[in-house]
């Protein structure tokens, strides 16, 4: 084992499902994992909300989380907790070389003001000066910084410490791909020895829902597993909010200061294939890419549940015999962090030796072995696809 490979010393996790690993772990584990989920908040289209999150736990300051939106509180929480997990918050000379990357997409919109033009424009005919009155008087000038995707890095490094490189990527669940690739690339590198990478999503906003509706992305009505979506109305996305964070470090590095180590993540493979009648044999030689000898024994899936995708992934599972858990169903979809939260599910069965069972029992076969390596993913709902493997260390 090369000293430089990739190992995963710390994961936080906020979802609907809870706050924290344990909390995640007791979910996903108990006989019959279910679901928490609104049908009415935003009907027709139901969403996995958080739970209430005392964020004064890991964001001290009530200044610093008023000037927060939702999205960076929940990424700042959580990147807190994958920080006390790998024991790495609070020294400062870890924190001020920890290179970080961050996957993320623009701020949330100001609902009022948004509101307030589309309810003006039905008796102004004047739409261009009614758009520039709201844009000088009803704006912050702090909005426009507010909306930038890379103030969640920003937030962290202010609450957290974590002052080494930056860099943060846009482009749905592409995007978390790409974090975590770089982020593991560096380390093979030499370019860094720790580095914090993941995502957050608030899929609480009308914003967000309007964003995959507009492609007629989202399922309509009555919750349904991930898998069954296919005949039910609408494009079969139900979002969740959440974020998911992990502190990948150089082999080495970890083990001189004597850090818990879940799993081994190796090679990580993208693609952005058409979703067209070739692409579930796209999707096998992503998979092949990452895991040549087929050794994984249980696939961590982060399908979204959009039609075209899952149906192409799902038949790539199948046809491989690959039994498979799609996290989804549970979780809700959460776009750029989708696939974090697929690394960090499957390095926490790694660690505890234990698959996870069926999250739809009608769709997913039993595995009761001890998984040794595991296969994570995230096929993009509209574009962009992505695996590793996560291997036992």
């Amino acid at each position: 084992m090369s000293p430089r490979g990739v190992v995963i010393t710390g994961i936080g996790l906020v979802s609907a499902l809870g706050e924290g690993n344990e909390a995640h772990w007791a979910k996903l584990t108990a006989e019959h994992p279910q679901p928490s989920f609104d049908e009415r908040r935003f009907a027709p289209y139901p969403v996995h909300a958080v739970p209430e999150i005392d964020w004064g736990r890991q964001i001290p300051k009530r200044g610093d989380q008023r000037q927060m939106e939702a999205w960076q509180r929940l990424g700042t929480y959580t990147a807190g907790l994958a920080l006390d997990d790998a024991r790495i918050k609070g020294d400062e000379a870890l924190c001020s070389t920890m290179d970080m990357v961050v996957a993320a997409a623009g701020g949330e919109r100001d609902e009022a003001v948004d509101s307030a033009i589309l309810a003006a424009s039905q008796t102004r005919p004047d739409l261009g000066m009614l758009l520039n009155e709201k844009l000088t008087t009803e704006l912050r000038p702090t909005l426009f910084l507010a909306q930038l995707s890379n103030l969640l890095a920003g937030n962290i490094s202010i609450v957290h410490k974590v002052t080494g490189s930056s860099r943060t990527f846009m482009g749905e669940e592409g995007s978390g791909v790409s974090a975590i690739d770089t982020a593991a690339a560096r380390i093979r590198s030499g370019q860094s020895t720790h580095m914090l990478v993941g995502s957050a999503l608030n899929a609480e906003h009308p914003e967000t829902l309007l964003n995959y509706e507009l492609g007629g992305y989202l399922h309509r009505g009555p919750w349904q597993p991930l898998w069954q979506r296919r005949q039910a109305d609408g494009g079969g996305v139900v979002a969740g909010s959440g974020a998911a964070f992990l502190v990948l470090e150089e082999r080495g590095h970890a083990e001189k200061r004597g850090a818990s180590i879940y799993g081994e993540l190796g090679q990580v493979a993208s693609a952005n294939s058409l979703r067209d009648e070739k692409f579930a044999d796209s999707l096998e030689g992503l998979f092949a890419r990452v895991d040549p000898q087929s050794q994984h024994q249980l696939v961590i899936s982060g399908a979204s549940g959009a039609h075209a995708a899952t149906t192409a992934e799902r038949a790539t599972l199948d046809r491989g015999g690959r039994p498979y858990r799609a996290f989804s169903t549970l979780t809700g979809h959460i776009k750029e962090a989708q696939f974090p939260f697929a690394v960090a599910f499957a390095a926490l069965a790694i660690r505890h030796g234990q698959a996870y069972p069926a999250f739809d029992a009608q769709a997913e076969a039993a595995f009761n072995g001890r998984p040794q390596a595991v296969l994570a993913t995230a096929v993009g709902f509209h574009r962009y696809e992505g695996a590793a493997l996560i291997s036992a260390a």
